[in-house]
């Protein structure tokens, strides 16, 4: 909802198992706005590298974002767009090591190989192998993802019930 808020363009939600697992049906009746595509096979980062590639070959730059990370409004997307205008990629760090957001204005493949996925290590892994690629990276002030029980202290309020 936020990243149709932001009005940035295409929304693609990448789903897993498939597309067409019941849970998704409300995203298939939206009218318009929200495509949805079947997560590729392969480690986290191979199936974020081939969203990527789907995306880019439509537009000139692409946000991916995770669905565990509610302070990424429309605003922070919005943000994060306006930063690839000046930077290869941009990152909205997560409070526990890794980003919430990644975005790229040219696929970049190197950049999701063989990475420490799901660890507090991820974002210095991520900040060194741009520094070793040459891109030029923009970072956003970080958000808390949610991820286990105690992260539930960062959800806006009204979201429990």
């Amino acid at each position: 909802a936020q990243a149709l808020s932001a009005d940035l363009g295409m929304v693609n939600l990448c789903c897993a198992p498939n597309a067409q697992e019941p849970a998704f049906a409300m995203w298939r009746a939206q009218a318009g706005g929200v495509q949805l595509t079947t997560q590729s096979p392969g480690d986290l980062g191979q199936r974020m590298s081939a969203a990527f590639a789907r995306r880019l070959e439509q537009g000139d730059h692409a946000l991916m974002i995770g669905t565990d990370a509610p302070a990424l409004n429309a605003p922070m997307l919005q943000r994060a767009a306006a930063a690839l205008r000046s930077a290869d990629v941009v990152l909205v760090p997560a409070l526990d090591g890794g980003y919430a957001l990644i975005g790229l204005r040219r696929s970049q493949p190197a950049l999701f190989a063989d990475m420490p996925w799901s660890t507090s290590g991820l974002l210095h892994a991520t900040r060194a192998r741009l520094r070793d690629m040459g891109l030029c990276h923009t970072e956003l002030p970080p958000v808390a993802d949610i991820d286990e029980p105690a992260d539930l202290q960062h959800l806006p309020s009204g979201w429990l019930v």
